[in-house]
């Protein structure tokens, strides 16, 4: 099987372990690597109707053929030669996103995920549409670049947090800024005119009680539940990591039934996805990363994630 993943990153590092136990033959790389350390040879074959060749680096290498799982789970972006320019480098990428990405789209095993199907995913506008369907519980929320419409959202509907798209840390001036999901009160609306700048999403605040996690890995589930007492967690649990509480509990059946008809709907082997519980029981959808981090889910609570993907990994690998 084939790992692509970061040079660091521990989670990875363990379920290498636990396949490399079980005697399962892993190659692992980084796309960063490519094309300086990594290389692809790569030959479409009409006779078995699809891609032979390998991939290979200075010191290890598996043959396409042989690969019968593989897990993407977010490498790095490709490394190019300094001395290119700009533009040699911008037709690089692109000719490594197209051939190199275009192989490995092509082989035909058990992905988690597969590339294409999680860069789908990550649209957290068609999170929402697709868990709706999916009957998942979803809030109102609004996709605006329009102040003025913003302020009629919140008026319609009570409270309202404002939360980013995407990775909520930018670098700015060699400074890590974080922007956590926050609360907008009436006071914050006059001054809302960024939001004409780019696209902004504003949701109906869950009166929640906790959250939960839930780890879905083929056909199992983790679901860990996340209380605290921080009023700064209480809003995004990520702002005051030291303050949370967590336990493994079953998985709601009306919850599993959802989520199994999202990840179908969605193409998705492996998600991690968030959900605020409300003081009546009510579980509401608010998002899913398909390269979600679960590490210190697993060391909290002992949940055994680790070993329920080199489950699936494994299976993928068999000839």
């Amino acid at each position: 099987m084939v790992i692509f993943a970061q040079e660091a990153d521990a989670p990875v590092d363990a379920v290498v372990c636990e396949l490399t136990e079980r005697g399962v033959p892993v190659f692992r790389a980084d796309t960063s690597w490519f094309p300086g350390q990594l290389v692809l040879d790569a030959h479409f074959d009409p006779a078995v109707g699809r891609w032979a060749g390998e991939l290979r680096t200075k010191y290890r290498s598996v043959e396409l053929e042989a690969v019968r799982s593989i897990w993407y789970r977010d490498p790095a972006a490709f490394r190019f030669p300094a001395e290119l320019t700009e533009v040699e480098r911008a037709y690089a990428h692109r000719e490594a996103r197209l051939g190199f990405g275009g192989v490995l789209a092509a082989m035909p095993v058990l992905w988690v995920n597969h590339p294409n199907r999680a860069a789908d995913a990550i649209f957290k506008p068609l999170q929402l549409a697709t868990a709706h369907s999916c009957g998942l519980n979803v809030q109102p929320t609004l996709v605006t670049n329009s102040p003025e419409a913003l302020v009629r959202f919140a008026a319609d509907q009570g409270d309202v947090v404002c939360k980013s798209f995407g990775p909520n840390t930018i670098t700015e001036g060699g400074e890590l800024k974080v922007a956590f999901t926050h609360c907008l009160r009436s006071a914050d609306l006059p001054g809302m005119s960024g939001a004409a700048s780019t696209a902004t999403q504003v949701q109906r605040w869950v009166d929640k009680t906790h959250e939960a996690r839930v780890i879905v890995i083929g056909e199992r589930m983790f679901t860990i539940t996340i209380r605290t007492d921080s009023a700064k967690a209480k809003v995004d649990w990520r702002a005051d990591f030291p303050a949370l509480r967590y336990a493994l509990v079953d998985t709601p059946p009306e919850v599993a039934k959802g989520l199994r008809s999202y990840m179908n709907a969605l193409g998705l082997a492996y998600a991690a996805v968030d959900f605020a519980i409300d003081a009546d029981g009510q579980w509401f959808f608010l998002e899913s990363n398909s390269s979600g981090q679960y590490g210190w889910l697993e060391a909290q609570t002992g949940a055994p994630i680790t070993a329920a993907l080199a489950d699936l990994l494994a299976e993928g690998a068999r000839p």
